[in-house]
């Protein structure tokens, strides 16, 4: 069942980081589940990750204080809506689609701005 966890765990870590990159592909969820998943197979993984330069304090502030540093708000946020304009504007001929990602770029909009920010 460990190797499992942390082959699951490997591809969360991987989505997680395509997620930086890819604005529709959510980063924190899938670095939340990579931590829970090292969490319960191995503790040097586990730890291995939350002492990563980049991705460590990130998930610990989530995990800690519920919060989304401001920068990353704005960043997620504005790509996000970039990407959804661009695809409603230039390659989604149908408008019952372009309706949905409009409505889901809301969404996520909402969901976002509902964490706390941190400072």
């Amino acid at each position: 069942m460990k190797t499992l966890y942390i082959a699951f765990g490997t591809l969360s870590l991987a989505l997680g980081i395509l997620g930086i990159f890819l604005p529709l592909l959510p980063t924190t969820p899938f670095l939340l589940l990579t931590a829970a998943l090292y969490f319960k197979s191995s503790p040097r993984l586990y730890n291995w990750l939350l002492n990563q330069k980049h991705l460590g304090p990130y998930i610990r502030n989530f995990r800690e204080n519920k919060a989304i540093p401001l920068r990353a708000k704005i960043i997620s946020i504005s790509l996000m809506w970039i990407t959804m304009l661009y695809c409603v504007f230039f390659i989604v001929p149908y408008m019952w689609v372009k309706v949905i990602l409009l409505i889901i770029a809301a969404g996520v909009t909402y969901h976002i701005l509902s964490f706390k920010t941190l400072k």
